[in-house]
């Protein structure tokens, strides 16, 4: 028997970190996810966590803690799906290790991913991300550094892991204001910046001060904003653009939804979707893909372009009505006669 703890923390501290140049917010996920399965095999196998061996997570318990994943914590077919591609890159990792699971990982291996539904994504219009820009106050520190943040999160369409981890060695504002963001895989990309973006970086480079860490955007305690921090601005500063745009209060505005925001305005203004892949740092056009189910005026232009076929013309004339009394009278009579005919009483 094998023990567990060695090979799991081999894989979160020199395979993901190392190997496979994971982002910290990766490993973060990955490490979650195997904290829940640890305590699932060891509440159903009744050992410690630390006693657990790798034969113990066969497919069967693998397929048992999808299951308690979506009926007791009631995670979502993704987050489940989520659960299983770190446990699947996990067992790959084993079987090069541990020569005797092969059997064991490849089935744990063809274990199905579960169809989820698409759904078309959440996004601002513009007088509602106008709303959010401007709530921020630029007399204080913070409203300085909070519009700086949503401005260039929404200008770039940057990730929420993007924005709190640029650096002020990625910032170049002469001669021309362009940012390095590193982006999913490792992959950089380098973003121009728009007049008012630039404009709010500068003024808030004027107050940021000096800090004993690299990252360009800072907490309040000096620290680097961390994503959970940079989510409560946004809550904070979406609750009171409300009063401005009240139909903001309807939406869920996530991080997220200010990239979703940036890429429906670009391809509204390109109708290029490969300008808009380029823009966002997608490493196939087909992740963009999501953007045109959801803009309609691509749908509208092609319904405009297509020639409709002609219908024969004619007006629809209402049936006399006291023919239509007749008619129907007539089809009554027809259904008595031969009940007549056979000599039976009216």
């Amino acid at each position: 028997m094998t023990p567990l703890a060695p090979h799991l923390s081999a894989y979160l501290n020199e395979r993901l970190p190392h190997e496979r140049q994971a982002s910290p917010h990766t490993r973060s996920a990955y490490a979650h996810g195997f904290k829940l399965l640890v305590n699932f095999a060891s509440q159903r196998l009744k050992v410690e966590p630390c006693a657990l061996e790798l034969e113990q997570l066969d497919a069967p318990l693998i397929l048992d803690f999808l299951e308690y994943l979506e009926t007791e914590r009631k995670n979502s077919p993704s987050s489940r799906n989520a659960r299983l591609a770190a446990i699947k890159s996990f067992f790959r990792f084993v079987q090069y290790r541990v020569a005797s699971t092969l059997e064991q990982v490849q089935r744990i291996l063809a274990i199905p991913v579960k169809k989820t539904d698409t759904k078309l994504i959440a996004y601002l219009d513009v007088a509602e991300m106008k709303a959010v820009l401007d709530v921020p106050d630029p007399k204080t520190r913070d409203g300085i550094r909070d519009r700086a943040m949503l401005r260039l999160g929404f200008d770039l369409g940057l990730r929420v892991s993007e924005i709190v981890g640029l650096r002020l060695s990625d910032v170049t504002l002469d001669p021309k204001p362009v940012v390095i963001v590193l982006g999913k895989g490792r992959r950089q990309r380098a973003m121009p910046l728009t007049t008012e973006a630039a404009k709010a970086l500068r003024a808030w480079l004027a107050v940021r001060g000096e800090a004993s860490v690299p990252e360009l955007f800072l907490n309040a305690r000096g620290q680097h904003m961390t994503r959970w921090g940079f989510a409560y601005v946004l809550r904070k500063h979406v609750a009171m653009a409300a009063q401005a745009a009240p139909s903001v209060a309807t939406k869920h505005v996530s991080p997220h939804v200010l990239r979703h925001t940036c890429a429906m305005v670009a391809l509204q203004a390109t109708k290029d979707i490969r300008k808009v892949s380029l823009w966002l740092g997608h490493a196939s056009v087909r992740t963009t893909e999501m953007y045109t189910r959801t803009d309609p005026s691509e749908k509208l232009d092609l319904i405009e372009r297509l020639t409709p076929m002609p219908l024969r013309r004619g007006r629809f004339r209402p049936p006399d009505k006291l023919l239509a009394l007749l008619k129907e009278a007539s089809r009554y009579g027809e259904s008595i006669v031969p009940a007549a005919s056979t000599g039976a009483t009216p």
